[in-house]
């Protein structure tokens, strides 16, 4: 009698699959993961660090913000007193007539030229009553001033214009009057920033 022949047996559920390509994918998918999660934490803890120094910089402006107030809480006690006021509405007339004083009204005639048409007359150009807190060293005026023309269509090119020009800003027309017997032009009354130039 034959012995028995040994039986093989495969216990394996599946079939035997190659899953190497599988497991080092999952592998490098595992290290771009860290990677990614320490650039992350590298970004976040140099983000916290800018913001604790702006908010360094933030409290040390804000403390300097609270001195610059209690100084000016301070000079305006002292101007509020009675006996100063005099002194306070003296210096804000010189600082004024110093203001006035330093316009160059050639110069002003001479930068309303570049923009005025030559179909509009200037009848008048004032400056007028300064702010109190406007600085005397500042350059920046504006001018009142009353211009004539035939046409209304020569006014709107000159209020294009002062907007246009780099020397004046924006303007605002403030009235305007028609023809009269004796004055045959229409009148407009503009408000224009100047800045002029030394």
């Amino acid at each position: 009698m034959k012995p028995a022949s040994p039986l093989s047996i495969n216990l394996a559920s599946a079939p035997f699959r190659a899953e190497r390509a599988r497991n080092a994918a999952l592998g490098a998918a595992c290290v771009l993961a860290v990677i990614s999660l320490a650039i992350l934490a590298t970004l976040i803890r140099g983000e916290s660090q800018r913001a604790s120094v702006l908010h360094s910089q933030i409290g040390a402006l804000e403390a300097r913000l609270l001195s610059v107030q209690r100084e000016q809480a301070r000079a305006q006690s002292v101007l509020a007193k009675p006996e100063n006021a005099d002194v306070f509405s003296q210096s804000v007339f010189l600082n004024e007539l110093i203001a006035r004083r330093a316009v160059s009204w050639s110069r002003v005639f001479d930068d309303l030229q570049t923009v005025i048409p030559y179909n509009v007359r200037l009848v008048s150009v004032r400056l007028p009553q300064a702010a109190p807190s406007e600085s005397a060293s500042t350059n920046h005026l504006q001018l009142d001033m009353v211009v004539g023309s035939d046409r209304q269509e020569a006014v709107v090119e000159l209020l294009k214009r002062l907007e246009e020009s780099p020397l004046f800003g924006y303007a605002v027309l403030l009235n305007q009057q028609p023809p009269t017997q004796n004055e045959p032009l229409y009148r407009y009354r503009i408000s224009v920033a100047y800045v002029q130039k030394f």
